[in-house]
């Protein structure tokens, strides 16, 4: 039997910068003809199934610096772009401050995947599946980009342009994502289903993020996975519980709008109409989820 999917790597030849500088000058000296690699999960296997076919690759590895960590109490969560998924799932600091992240992050793939795979491989690589996008969105996490001019910030939700694209030029590297602090009383879920919860991409996925203020719903944000071109805010389902008392009846209300703003298409893995019955499942389940979850 052939696997037609499965093919030897195309030739390319692989540059190993020791500065963020050097990598951005060798992305732009190749005008597209280089890509940059970190965990490579995503882009090695696009080679294999000559979806994408670089030249050059411009490996991270040897930059120092770039799998750090660092929470500040005014800045917030930096990550660099050589965090694995498996630092992101077992950091402690990530698990008290940011845990909707970590419940992302244990989601994902295999152990393999998670140990070579990186957060900010899963948001370039803009799949509408990604399972590291929706927390992110709700967190109102940003990118930091670098190239030859100098430095750029922008919101994760306008890097993303369609699935599988992003903003990001060619000779552009993301060297951050930055997470802003929580305010005190905020509380975050990530629900995915999946055939396999771990080893397998999200028919659909939940994101919520919920914050209190004098028993009142002050912050409300809710992202939904794989039901269009990008992950999509529910901004209509959000307004339902905004600026009210959380209660099961408000809960429903919101899950069933949520469900009315996703716009999910059939596919060989599921149909829209069962997509769309998830997302109210799944929505109500996460915003609970993120009211227990409040600290």
């Amino acid at each position: 039997m052939k696997y037609p999917y499965v093919k030897r790597l195309p030739g390319f030849g692989y540059l190993s910068p020791k500065t963020v500088d050097e990598a951005i000058s060798l992305l732009s000296r190749h005008n597209g003809e280089a890509r940059p690699i970190a965990g490579g999960t995503d882009l090695l296997l696009k080679m294999k199934r000559r979806e994408a076919a670089p030249l050059y690759l411009v490996g991270l590895k040897n930059i120092p610096g770039l799998d750090n960590i660092d929470y500040d109490d005014s800045q917030g969560l930096g990550l660099g772009p050589l965090v694995s998924i498996h630092a992101m799932e077992t950091s402690v600091l990530v698990r008290e401050k940011f845990p909707i992240l970590s419940q992302a992050a244990s989601t994902i793939g295999s152990a393999q995947i998670r140990n070579l795979g990186t957060v900010v491989g899963n948001v370039c690589n803009a799949l509408p599946s990604a399972d590291m996008i929706p927390g992110l969105i709700v967190l109102g996490a940003k990118v930091r980009i670098a190239n030859i001019g100098g430095e750029k910030v922008i919101a994760i939700e306008d890097f993303l342009a369609g699935p599988g694209q992003t903003v990001l030029a060619h000779d552009e590297l993301v060297v951050e994502v930055q997470v802003p602090c929580l305010p005190p009383y905020s509380g975050g879920a990530y629900i995915k289903h999946a055939p396999r919860e771990a080893m397998d991409l999200p028919i659909i996925s939940v994101a919520t993020l919920i914050t209190m203020d004098e028993g009142m719903c002050s912050q409300v944000k809710i992202c939904l996975g794989n039901v269009g071109p990008t992950q999509i805010r529910a901004i209509k389902a959000e307004q339902i519980l905004r600026g009210k008392p959380f209660s099961a009846a408000l809960v429903r209300e919101a899950s069933e709008v949520a469900s009315k703003e996703a716009q999910p298409r059939s596919s060989i893995r599921s149909s829209a109409e069962y997509r769309k019955e998830m997302v109210r499942i799944l929505t109500a389940r996460a915003l609970n989820r993120a009211k227990e979850e409040m600290k």
